[in-house]
Order: C-alpha cells, then sequence, then structure tokens
C-alpha cells in the first residue's frame, strides 16, 4: 500500500494538530466531533485511492481496468464461444421446426440451446445444427444430455437428443490468462513470423491456453503448432480448426503450417489404500483425481516426466486416507515419459 499513514486516526490527529492549541480538543469537544467524521471520510478515500493506484499495473489490475492496460499492446480479451453441434429430432411428419427453436437439458440446472437452421419432419430422424443460447463451457454437453423441447407449441410433440457431445464451448478470457498473454508479448518479441510469433497468433484464439511450436519439424519451411486448451488438454476440433484459420491468416507467405492438438496420454493410477475411519474410497478416489489433475496441469509442455514419487506423495496428501500400497502408474512402478508434443492426462483412477 502506498498511503498506509493515511488512516482515520491518524488524519484525525494531524486535523487535531492544524487547530491552534488555545481551542479545546479533547474527546467530545466542538473540534474534536466536528473533525472526526471528516477524518474518517477522507481515510476512506485514501484507501480508495490505494486500489486505483493498484488498477494502474498490470500485476494488481483486474477486470475492464486490466483490459484498458492490454487493449494498447494488441492483447485484448478473448471472447467467449458458443457450443455447437447436432440434433436429432423426431415427430409427426409433416411437422414444421422454426429456425431458432429452443431445446434444453433436464438434469440439474438447465442449459438452453437454439437450432439454426428450419427443417420439416419426415418420417425418418432428422439432423439440424443448433448452439448454445448462451456462450461458455456450460455449453459443452455430453451425447444425450440435449433431451427435451423448452416449453411451448411443440414440448410433448416432438423428441429430441444430441447424438455427439456439442464442442466448442469456451468462457471468457480470465484475467489470469490475459495477464500471462500480456507479459508474453512483451518478454518474448515476436517478429517476421518466428517461433514466438506462432506462439503468439495461437493464443490469440479464444479456447486455447497454450502452445507449442516446432520450427523446421518437417524440413525446411515447415512449421507445427502444437495446441492445449484452457485445462491443459486437447482443444475441441473447432477450437483447432479456429486456430488454424487465424493462424493462416497472419503467417507470412512461404512456410507449410501444421496445427494440431496435443496428443493425450492417460496416466492410469491403481493402488490399495487404507481408509481413514468415516470414509469411503469414493471419496478418497475424487480427492486424489483433484489432485492428480492439478499435478499433470503443472507439467503440460514444461515437463516430459510424469514421476512416480510424486504421485505417491499426492495419495499420502488425500485426506480420506491414511496408507496406501501396490501402487502402479500405468502398470508399472516407474516413472511416466511422454514427448515433447504430448500432455499426460488423468485416465482410469482403481482404488481398492
Amino acid at each position: 500500500m502506498a498511503y498506509e499513514d493515511k488512516t482515520p486516526d491518524l488524519l484525525h490527529a494531524a486535523m487535531l494538530d492544524n487547530i491552534s492549541h488555545d481551542v479545546d480538543k479533547r474527546e467530545g469537544s466542538v473540534a474534536y466531533d466536528l473533525t472526526a467524521p471528516a477524518a474518517i471520510e477522507v481515510g476512506n478515500a485514501y484507501t480508495e485511492l490505494d486500489t486505483v493506484l493498484g488498477l494502474g499495473f498490470p500485476d494488481t489490475s483486474e477486470g475492464i481496468y486490466l483490459e484498458y492496460i492490454c487493449t494498447p499492446f494488441g492483447v485484448p480479451r478473448k471472447p467467449a464461444i458458443k457450443a455447437t453441434g447436432e440434433i436429432t429430432l423426431s415427430g409427426p411428419a409433416g411437422t414444421l421446426i422454426p429456425i431458432g427453436t429452443r431445446l434444453q437439458t433436464t438434469v440439474g440446472e438447465s442449459v438452453f440451446f437454439v437450432t439454426k437452421e428450419e427443417v420439416t419432419l419426415t418420417e425418418t430422424p432428422s439432423i439440424v445444427t443448433a448452439e448454445a443460447e448462451i456462450a461458455g463451457a456450460a455449453g459443452k454437453v455430453a451425447a444425450g444430455e440435449i433431451n427435451a423441447l423448452a416449453p411451448g407449441d411443440l414440448y410433448g410433440i416432438v423428441t429430441v437428443i444430441n447424438e455427439q457431445a456439442f464442442e466448442g464451448g469456451v468462457d471468457e478470457e480470465s484475467d489470469e490468462s490475459l495477464l500471462k498473454r500480456l507479459k508474453n508479448r512483451a518478454q518474448n518479441p515476436a517478429t517476421s513470423g518466428n517461433a514466438n510469433h506462432y506462439k503468439q497468433w495461437a493464443l490469440e484464439v479464444s479456447g486455447i491456453g497454450d502452445a507449442k511450436v516446432f520450427p523446421t519439424w518437417n524440413g525446411g519451411n515447415t512449421v507445427k503448432v502444437v495446441l492445449l486448451d484452457d485445462n491443459k488438454r486437447c482443444p475441441d476440433q473447432t477450437i483447432i480448426d479456429a486456430a488454424a484459420n487465424h493462424i493462416e491468416e497472419e503467417r507470412p507467405v512461404g512456410p507449410t503450417i501444421t496445427t494440431i492438438g496435443a496428443p493425450e496420454v492417460n496416466i492410469n493410477v491403481s493402488a490399495t489404500l487404507t481408509l481413514a475411519t468415516g470414509k469411503t474410497l469414493d471419496e478418497a478416489k475424487q480427492e486424489f483425481i483433484e489432485l492428480l489433475t492439478d499435478y499433470l496441469k503443472s507439467l503440460a509442455f514444461k515437463d516430459p516426466i510424469v514421476r512416480y514419487a510424486k504421485i505417491a506423495s499426492l495419495l499420502i496428501d488425500v485426506p480420506s486416507l491414511i496408507d496406501y500400497s501396490n501402487l502402479t502408474i500405468n502398470e508399472g512402478t516407474t516413472n511416466i515419459t511422454i514427448t515433447s508434443e504430448q500432455v499426460a492426462v488423468v485416465g482410469t483412477v482403481t482404488f481398492t
């Protein structure tokens, strides 16, 4: 803080010192009571001023104020994207399904979708494209979760199902990610289509959380860009395609570009547990998966070795268990080494 000495008490004392000593300044006096409220308000103003000061620097800024800092450097916040996919509709032949018909999930909090084309039903099921009504990761629903029309004229008449998961839904870029891209722009100068430039172009696409660039990976004038999403997983194909298209639009003439999602390597863990009193295997499993997920995220594009000893230490940190035995990782008891293009992700976790 820059205004530690501007507390209401210190400000009040300074105000009283500026009043003639001939005036009664004891607590309860007129001078004391008139200056006390002003000291409180001025102290509040200094508190807000300290907040404003912090908003002026990237590391302590947030929200729209961080955007004000980033935008002049050509690093705008990446917007949220709507999830898209295909919907299978069935119902009486001749029924018109207008464009913009609302669909929904029915488990938990409903997520709504709208059809993007008009269709007239026939004897066989009809397939139409649809997108989430609101942009964000919530629209990335699994297969079978969109299973009803929203209440309306066709509710109960037409059945609906998504036979494939919806892809592409991305939340608005976080402050943490935006700040990271700003620092990357400043600390890794991008120019004339160098490796930093390709990484910068990839990170400009919503849904891309990291990228690794391999110049001359397949001979001269070839470049490979390997992508991760915001959760350090292989991105949806729609996101990969968007990144590939953006790089093609920005890159210099000449190189042949290959843009792919990082191949995922499942890390399968098995162990025999001694549980704490009152705890269950499911509780221990969920706690361990959270720890393992964070650990594997920390390795993505940084460290190609998934260490057996580290995973053993994660088990010790699980609150629901006391001890373990027979720990294996991918059916072995050694470190797992992946390639520089791959990313390790949580596979199956089997506890007994």
